[in-house]
């Protein structure tokens, strides 16, 4: 898809991987629709001319605000980007069942949600984009943030059995699974923290940008899936031919946390 002059709502767009996309859309032509809880954060992040509505997305008025100013200011959405999420450092075992509720309403079913809003205006025009921001750990369970693992797993099912259902409609979609991403989504996740070993790693660390610049290369040349840093696909073959000694890694790495 070429990028320019193309109508691109991003969700989560106040800061990290969110706010990094909007700049690199800009950059590549894009007219933006961003949205955030964080009114002050999306007056900071936008770039010039962008439409910003901010509010909490897992409320429907919020979302229905979103999509409605969009096609008001421009017509059209040709590329969603689901990208509001959070994370939930806690044992699957005793995670406060109101929190695991919070985070899959979230990551999960507000993604559903906005793009039930968006698709039957892409199906009309025969033509768009879904991407869907997951996680490595949407590939691979994290044990310190299996409930997160949980929804971005959950989160990629949707986004392939989205593409099947939408083939023949000229729309696709796209998953993207980043590693671990220098952005404050460590600050901001509910419960504890990650383990000190994985904080420490480099080789999978990248920036917001980097991660930006891997979606919008994925939406240029319609990508299913983008896995960022491209090392993750990795860990990702590791789990799959040798799950037993992954698996027994991870959790030495989890007593530590």
């Amino acid at each position: 898809m070429r990028i320019d002059g193309k109508v691109v709502l991003i969700t989560g767009a106040s800061q990290g991987i969110g706010a990094a996309c909007a700049a690199e859309f800009a950059r590549a032509g894009a007219r933006l629709s961003l949205t955030a809880r964080s009114a002050e954060g999306l007056s900071k992040a936008a770039p010039r001319d962008s439409l910003v509505t901010a509010g909490d997305l897992t409320q429907e008025e919020t979302r229905r605000s979103v999509v409605e100013r969009t096609l008001q200011r421009y017509g059209s959405i040709d590329v969603l980007i689901n990208n509001a999420g959070a994370g939930l450092y806690r044992p699957s075992w005793s995670a406060p069942l109101d929190e695991v509720r919070w985070l899959l309403e979230l990551n999960l079913v507000s993604a559903l949600a906005m793009c039930q809003l968006v698709v039957p205006h892409m199906r009309a025009r025969r033509s768009g984009m879904i991407v869907n921001v997951g996680s490595i750990a949407g590939k691979m369970a994290l044990p310190w943030l299996t409930v997160y693992s949980a929804s971005k797993f959950a989160l990629g099912a949707l986004t392939e059995g989205m593409r099947m259902e939408l083939r023949r409609d000229g729309v696709g979609t796209m998953i993207v699974c980043p590693g671990y991403v220098r952005t404050a989504f460590q600050q901001n996740a509910r419960g504890g923290s990650p383990p000190e070993a994985m904080v420490r790693a480099r080789r999978f660390t990248i920036t917001a940008e980097q991660c930006a610049s891997a979606i919008r290369k994925g939406v240029e040349r319609d990508a299913r899936t983008v896995v960022t840093p491209r090392a993750g696909w990795l860990l990702i073959a590791a789990m799959r031919l040798f799950p037993a000694f992954v698996e027994a890694r991870m959790a030495a790495l989890n007593q530590t946390a």
